[in-house]
């Protein structure tokens, strides 16, 4: 309803006053005695004491001195949680000041009206606003009813239009707190839903990693096992050669002396003497020249290229890896049986 402000001016006051005195869960005045939550809203006591017993449907006023939580609810206006002492809805604090406000306006309305302080039509400055016209949807006076404006209109009493409509208003406030309720309940629902992806995305994370660690420390194995084998191998190799390397020197050693003896006898000027020793000088050159026949390394020795790996089958599977189901990864394996297999099947009949 759409009243004009034209009309009203200034407003009432006490209308005002009114609309900070109405309970949220029964939309009627605070009754007393009122009473305080502790994020500073008011309620009536008896509406705090229906919405504690219905979040709390077993809970009992022991009367004992016992220290122990009475139970908990939730404030209707911002959703707070309000949580009891044993001593329920009786333990909460009455607003006094809310009471004394109250008092007063419940004298001031059941006093008569004063001059000046109901609205006035603008056209009849001496009138009231005392009716309803229908047909236009506007508060106006008797005057513009007789003579005015609305005189071919459809009106109303004032106080009923303002009944009728004080009515609908409450409804339209209940279904919008009972609205507010259920878009709360959806935003608690939709927090809980983020919250529980976050910790689901996080434990996702965290086995992911687990199996990636599992993979780097496989590859880290292998890795040793195979640098490992390449190098018993070259240990192997430069040991032979080693070893051969010391023939070698020993018969070059060897050699080197004979040669050395051979030229020392070629210089004795005495043929007797240069005979007694030449036969077995002779005899130990044939035998050392026989000696030279050591062993040597094949071509290809010092190769290596044995040790060579072919990882692009595996570096494929580690490419291809990715958050599929159970059923993809038997298929993928299936796959590479058969692959396999035709392969192994191409070999024999290549050897037949």
């Amino acid at each position: 309803m759409d009243y004009k402000s034209g009309l009203i001016q200034d407003g009432n006051p006490l209308e005002n006053l009114e609309k900070q005195l109405i309970c949220p869960i029964c939309l009627e005045m605070f009754t007393k005695p009122v009473v305080i939550l502790p994020c500073q809203h008011n309620l009536c006591r008896k509406c705090a004491s229906d919405i504690f017993q219905a979040a709390n449907p077993y809970w009992t006023n022991r009367g004992s001195s016992m220290s122990m939580s009475g139970g908990r609810f939730r404030c209707p206006t911002c959703r707070h949680e309000v949580i009891m002492d044993r001593h329920g809805v009786y333990g909460l604090q009455r607003n006094l000041l809310v009471e004394n406000i109250i008092d007063i306006y419940k004298q001031e309305c059941s006093r008569p009206l004063q001059k000046g302080r109901h609205p006035m039509c603008k056209e009849h400055e001496d009138e009231k606003i005392n009716i309803y016209c229908l047909t236009c949807e506007t508060p106006t006076c008797s005057m513009c009813k007789v003579f005015g404006a609305h005189k071919a209109c459809e009106v109303a009493p004032l106080q009923s239009v303002f009944q009728g409509q004080k009515t609908e208003l409450s409804n339209c406030i209940s279904m919008l707190v009972a609205g507010n309720d259920r878009v709360q309940t959806i935003i608690t629902q939709l927090e809980d839903s983020s919250r529980v992806t976050k910790e689901n995305s996080h434990q996702a994370k965290e086995q992911l990693s687990r199996k990636f660690d599992m993979l780097y420390t496989i590859l880290d194995e292998k890795k040793s096992e195979l640098l490992q084998q390449i190098t018993q191998e070259q240990e192997e190799k430069l040991s032979f050669i080693e070893a051969l390397t010391q023939q070698y020197r020993e018969q070059l050693d060897k050699s080197t002396k004979l040669v050395e003896k051979a030229i020392q006898s070629l210089d004795e000027p005495g043929g007797a003497i240069f005979l007694l020793s030449a036969k077995q000088l002779i005899k130990s050159i044939v035998e050392a020249s026989k000696g030279c026949q050591l062993g040597k390394t094949e071509q290809g020795f010092e190769n290596m290229d044995y040790f060579t790996l072919d990882l692009e089958h595996i570096a494929e599977t580690l490419r291809a890896i990715s958050f599929g189901t159970d059923e993809e990864e038997e298929e993928y394996i299936e796959e590479e049986d058969q692959e396999e297999e035709g392969s192994t099947e191409g070999k024999e009949e290549g050897h037949q």
